[in-house]
Parts: C-alpha cells; structure tokens; sequence
C-alpha cells in the first residue's frame, strides 16, 4: 500500500523531548507501540533525536574490536547502544531526524518487506517536493548503514532506512541527516570501523568515505533549522491525510506505554544484546 493510501496515521512528534538520555528509550517506545498496532492500535509516525549517541547494528557489535572502539566513542561523550532493527552504525545529533513508521500488518503472513520501505521512500520524497530535489534510492557507495533503500539527492545520501518486523505489525525506522556536516559524521563512522576493525577492510564492515553522505541543508537549502524544517514537512505531509474522524479513530485506539513499560523494555534490549556488546 502507497503511502498516500495510508489511513490516519497519528503523529508522536518528540522532537525537542530530550528528557531521557538512554538513546534506547525511543527504540523500546517503537517497540512497544509495534506491539500495541499488532493488537489493534493505530499506525503512528514517530518524531524523535538524540543529542549525541552512537548506534551499533548487531554485525558491528560483534566486530574483534568493537568493545575498544566503543571504549573510545564513550571517551569522546558519546553514548552506544545495540539496535534491535537491521542496519550498520549511525550516529545520532540534534541534526539528525529519526522518523519511525509504526504500522499495522492486515495479513501476518505477507513478507512482502520492501513495501514498508517503499512507504517511507513516498513518504520522505513528498516532504521534500517544495525543495525541487529528486529524490533517488539506491545503494550508495562508500556511505554508512548503506542498504537497497538509502536516499539520496545528486548522489549523496541523506537518510538510510531499517526495518524490524513483528507478526502483526512492523517497524519502518529512517535517519535523515538533515542539518550540519554529512562529511564529518561519515568520518567519524569511518573511524570506529578503523578502530573495531584493527584496520583490516576483509571483514564486511562498510567501507566509509568521506564525501558519501551529505545533510539536507547541504544538498536541499533547507538552512542551518534543517532539522525542524524537515519534520514540519513531515508532519505536514501526514496532515494532509488525515480527518479529524480518522484522527479521533485512531487516537481512541491508541494505548502509550507507562513509564515502567518503557523501563523494563529498554532493560530487555540491553541484556539482549548483552552478548553483542
């Protein structure tokens, strides 16, 4: 199902909500919310950052070095954590928007999984049409978290996208590298794979490059707010679809995780992946 043929999808925008500095707090909230559209809750579209974390995929946890590379993230202020969704290494900034998609599945047995991402393409291609830039998908060479679905505009890319599936439900998560230097964050990318890797480029690891990825006030003039700007144009383009019986629908199925949910979600991530770390 296209994006535009999506129903009410309800916004959870935590854009400036920088009250929980565990960065795996807005992955358990994912997961939890996941868990309630697989029982009948409503589709959500999920805003969020994080000031300064860095974020493994499983492979690169498991790295020969990667509890020393770890080491040296931490000792230069950030906080690493395990992702429970595919994908490589990200750091997250103020700069970088993530948008999640939380969507019901109608039939727990289609794996047809390329058409949640296809949804979160049309979704990130219309928010930016009134920048005038193509939005183009394809594997980018040189990039982080590289994938079938990265976008990009000119060929830099700008957002990588993940998945994680539950039975009747699933998790479509995006990064959108929307304000500041692309080239410094590849850099750093490219550094702890330096340091995990002992240097050895044999092993699978992406093979970053500077000048691979770009932010969108780089490459789209969204300016130095790029950040807000994009998830104004996100939540607009989800507005435009919605009705205000679609919206009270939805809402009146929606059931938020308590704080001691949460808790205990982010606690079972952590020690799931404890032999990953």
């Amino acid at each position: 199902m296209p994006f535009k043929e999506e129903p009410a999808i309800l916004l959870l925008d935590r854009m400036n909500d920088f009250r929980h500095s565990d960065p795996l707090y807005a992955f358990a909230l994912d997961e939890l919310l996941c868990r309630s559209a697989g029982k009948g809750g409503p589709a959500i579209c999920h805003l969020w950052r994080h000031p300064h974390a860095f974020v493994l995929g499983q492979k690169d946890s498991r790295m020969p070095r990667a509890k020393e590379a770890r080491q040296w993230l931490e000792e230069g202020g950030w906080m690493t954590v395990v992702r429970n969704s595919g994908g490589a290494a990200v750091p997250l900034d103020a700069g970088v928007v993530n948008v999640s998609l939380i969507l019901p599945k109608k039939n727990a047995l289609d794996l047809r999984f390329h058409n949640d991402f296809e949804r979160m393409y049309d979704l990130i291609a219309e928010a930016l049409q009134s920048t005038g830039r193509l939005v183009e998908k394809g594997e980018i060479a040189g990039a982080y978290c590289p994938g079938d679905f990265d976008l990009s505009i000119e060929g830099y890319k700008f957002c990588g996208i993940a998945q994680r599936r539950q039975t009747h439900a699933s998790i479509v998560q995006a990064f959108v590298v929307a304000e500041g230097s692309g080239r410094t964050r590849a850099e750093l990318v490219r550094a702890f794979y330096d340091v995990a890797s002992c240097g050895d480029d044999s092993l699978g690891h992406p093979i970053v490059v500077g000048d691979s990825t770009a932010s969108l006030e780089e490459i789209a003039g969204l300016g130095p707010q790029g950040a807000h700007v994009f998830a104004a144009a996100i939540k607009s383009a989800i507005q435009s679809r919605q009705t205000p019986a679609g919206v009270e629908e939805a809402a009146a199925r929606l059931i938020m995780p308590t704080e001691e949910e949460l808790d205990t979600m982010v606690s079972s991530l952590k020690s799931r992946y404890a032999a990953d770390c």
